[in-house]
């Protein structure tokens, strides 16, 4: 997941926030469970103490009987507590240990205490074992009568730790419901976005009129998609006009070319004896053919930018077309000195304009013929991977410097100004291949190294043909 993600910084907040709440009411349980229990049991041996002190005012000082008595009505051992009764400092009653064996009675030293006061403490014994004890002084009968109710904090400690244990364990399953249910929460929220964002991605040049959705939310997210919904109406409408534009002066401009060119051609004929005139006018009738092909190469862009690249679509076989076009091709890369072969697999259908897409071979073999040495070797191949269709065209030239490679189906951009102004190139071939392959679903690559050649690889979707 990438953590930069609002989705994740969402669902990190959302658990981080429910984890704190958690963890503030636990302590706040925990701290109230500790006071409520030593408070409780402070309270019971404070009872305790007075009840024991009663009992010794009542009986008459018959040690043992007091003994019998205590043993009888309270059963320290049995309730695990601790029972001390001094008179005038003097032992008079000490409980026996307790039944959990927890402590030894006979190691607690006597507490301080104040007449007519109640004090509790905690005494911590040799084994580190924790008392809490009460202690009530009181005058009997002219004595000092001091009785001391203690009990072991381990029944508390278990209990906390027990309850700390719930708490730990339930912190544990609350981290993983919150950033479950905190992830279920913001893919709920942001589908919307992936909408917008899904619709985003397939708006092109081509389906500028397609409108992202916009949701009834009232919200920011609603505000936002009709801003960019606006923006892409302004962008259509500037495209619009700048394919216009584009057509309508490609057009207006080829009437004037041909004539021009029909012009000079008519000079070169009639200028037999004058060489000067010849050069001249051959010069210019080489400007104007490239100024045509500069036009025709606009005026093709501005079709496919109309979306007229899948007029005639069809299915056909690609192999087919790719070793019926290499043929027609052969005459040209022999003029070159060049030799250029096809393999193809059979039935590698797709489906598409094959004017189109015998257009973007006719230009990928031109510029591997062109732009190959004499005795070079040029090579056509398609082949099916993965449902798609692959045609490469592979050269051995000069090849392409990696700098260039990544502009190279840039409109009007030559990597070798001079040697393309020498061969004719204006820079929209490629452009124009990229275009087509585009417009039928699919993608054209480039992989070259300079003194060993380039390989150029269309990628076409196979077309699903129904029986």
């Amino acid at each position: 997941m990438n953590t930069r993600s609002i989705k994740f910084r969402l669902v990190v907040w959302y658990a981080g926030w429910l984890t704190l709440l958690y963890v503030v009411f636990g302590l706040f349980v925990f701290l109230s469970l500790n006071h409520y229990l030593r408070g409780s049991l402070r309270e019971a041996l404070a009872r305790r103490t007075r009840q024991v002190a009663d009992l010794v005012q009542r009986s008459p000082r018959d040690w043992e009987l007091l003994d019998q008595e205590i043993r009888s009505h309270f059963a320290p051992e049995i309730n695990n507590r601790f029972t001390r009764v001094s008179v005038n400092g003097i032992r008079r009653y000490m409980s026996g240990p307790p039944a959990d064996l927890g402590y030894d009675p006979g190691i607690v030293p006597p507490v301080p205490s104040t007449k007519g006061e109640e004090s509790f403490i905690r005494h911590v014994l040799p084994d580190g074992q924790a008392l809490l004890i009460v202690v009530l002084a009181r005058q009997s009968q002219g004595d000092g009568l001091v009785v001391e109710e203690g009990s072991s904090e381990r029944p508390i400690v278990n209990t906390l730790r027990a309850w700390l244990a719930i708490l730990l364990t339930g912190a544990g399953f609350l981290i993983l419901l919150a950033v479950i249910g905190g992830y279920a929460l913001v893919q709920r929220a942001l589908r919307p976005v992936d909408r917008i964002i899904g619709t985003a991605e397939r708006i092109s040049s081509h389906n500028l009129s397609e409108r992202l959705p916009v949701p009834e939310s009232r919200d920011e997210l609603q505000r936002l998609s009709t801003a960019l919904n606006r923006m892409i109406r302004r962008l259509d409408d500037a495209f619009q006009y700048t394919q216009r534009f584009l057509a309508d002066a490609s057009h207006e401009l080829r009437t004037p070319l041909t004539i021009m060119q029909a012009e000079l051609e008519a000079i070169v004929d009639r200028t037999g004896a004058h060489p000067e005139i010849r050069n001249i006018s051959g010069s210019a009738l080489e400007e104007v053919e490239r100024l045509r092909k500069i036009v025709e190469g606009l005026f093709a862009l501005s079709r496919l930018d109309a979306g007229e690249a899948m007029e005639r679509s069809a299915p056909f076989d690609l192999g087919e077309l790719a070793a019926s076009t290499t043929e027609q091709m052969k005459l040209l890369a022999e003029d070159g000195g060049i030799v250029i072969a096809c393999e193809f697999s059979p039935n590698v259908v797709i489906e598409g304009d094959r004017a189109r897409l015998k257009q973007v071979l006719v230009n990928l073999l031109d510029n591997a013929i062109k732009y190959s040495s004499a005795g070079g070797q040029v090579t056509v191949r398609v082949r099916q991977s993965n449902n798609h269709a692959v045609l490469e065209v592979c050269d051995r030239g000069i090849g392409i410097p990696a700098d260039a490679q990544k502009h190279l189906f840039e409109r009007f951009f030559r990597v070798d100004k001079a040697r393309s102004r020498e061969l004719g190139g204006a820079g929209l071939g490629l452009s124009i291949v990229k275009s087509i392959c585009t417009a039928h679903g699919g993608a054209v690559k480039v992989r070259s190294k300079e003194g060993e050649g380039t390989q150029f690889t269309v990628e076409i979707p196979i077309a699903r043909l129904t029986t």
